[in-house]
C-alpha cells in the first residue's frame, strides 16, 4: 500500500484484482482509501479523487464533528453506555466483592472505598466482557448456520483501531470490547462482517455481494455504528 496526495489530503491506495475503483472515508479521523485495479496508474487515481473531492470533504467534516467522550474518571454522575443506551454512574462503597448493578437509568458500581480509578475501570470492563460473552455465542450459531461457515475460536479484547478482526485461515474472530457499549444491531453487524471474511478475505465486490445477501440492511447498521459516540481514545473501524 502507498499514498497519493490530492488537495493536501493523503489517500491510501490499495491495488487489488478488481475491475472498479472503490473510494472510502473512514471514521473517526476521515482517513481516505482507494481500492484500485492492479494496472491503474496513480495519475488516473488522482483525477478520480479530484472528481470526488466534495464528497470526501463532506464525510471528513462529519467525522470531525462526531461526538467523543472525554476520559472517564469513574465517579458518580458520569455518563457511561451499555447496549446503546446512556446510564448515569453511581459509585457505592461497600466491603464485599466489587460488582455492577444495572438499573433503569443508573449503572451502579459497588466497590471498596479505597479502590483506584484503574480498579474501577477494570470492574466495569470485566462486566462489559461478561455481557458480550452472553450475547456472542448465540449470534455465531445463528449466522454460522445461515452462512454455512464455522467459527472455531473467538475472543474479546480492547482495540483502538478496529471493531473486529478475522483470521480466516484459523477461523478465529476477535471483537472489540467497546461493542458492549453499542446497540445489539451494531454488535451483530460487526460479527456478520467478520464472519463474511471467512468466505471472502478482501473487501471485494464479492464481499459486498455476500453482505447484501446475508444482511441486506447492513449499511444502515454500519451507519449507526459510525454515528455512535466514541471512546476518547478510540480511532476507527
Amino acid at each position: 500500500m502507498h499514498q497519493i496526495v490530492v488537495a493536501n489530503i493523503a489517500i491510501d491506495v490499495i491495488r487489488k484484482d478488481i475491475k472498479n475503483l472503490h473510494l472510502a472515508v473512514y471514521p473517526p479521523t476521515g482517513r481516505v482509501r482507494i481500492a484500485a485495479p492492479l494496472r491503474l496508474e496513480d495519475e488516473a487515481l488522482r483525477f478520480f479523487a479530484i472528481s470526488k473531492l466534495s464528497w470526501i470533504k463532506k464525510h471528513q467534516r462529519r467525522f470531525a464533528s462526531q461526538e467523543r467522550q472525554s476520559e472517564r474518571e469513574y465517579v458518580s454522575g458520569e455518563s457511561h453506555f451499555y447496549n446503546g443506551k446512556r446510564y448515569i454512574l453511581e459509585v457505592i462503597f461497600h466491603s464485599a466483592k466489587p460488582k455492577i448493578v444495572l438499573g433503569h437509568k443508573k449503572l451502579k458500581l459497588l466497590v471498596r472505598e479505597n479502590n483506584t480509578k484503574h480498579q474501577r475501570a477494570m470492574v466495569l470492563a470485566e462486566w462489559y466482557r461478561e455481557r458480550l460473552k452472553e450475547q456472542i455465542p448465540s449470534l455465531i450459531d445463528k449466522w454460522g448456520k445461515r452462512m454455512g461457515v464455522e467459527v472455531r475460536a473467538w475472543g474479546i479484547k480492547q482495540m483502538k483501531t478496529r471493531w473486529g478482526t478475522c483470521n480466516a485461515r484459523a477461523q478465529r474472530i476477535w471483537l472489540n470490547l467497546e461493542l458492549a457499549k453499542k446497540s445489539d444491531r451494531c454488535l451483530e453487524y460487526v460479527l456478520v462482517h467478520e464472519m463474511v471474511h471467512l468466505l471472502e478475505r478482501k473487501h471485494s465486490d464479492r464481499f459486498i455481494a455476500l453482505m447484501n445477501e446475508f444482511m441486506p440492511q447492513w449499511r444502515s447498521q454500519k451507519e449507526e455504528l459510525n454515528r455512535a459516540i466514541l471512546n476518547y481514545s478510540q480511532w476507527k473501524y
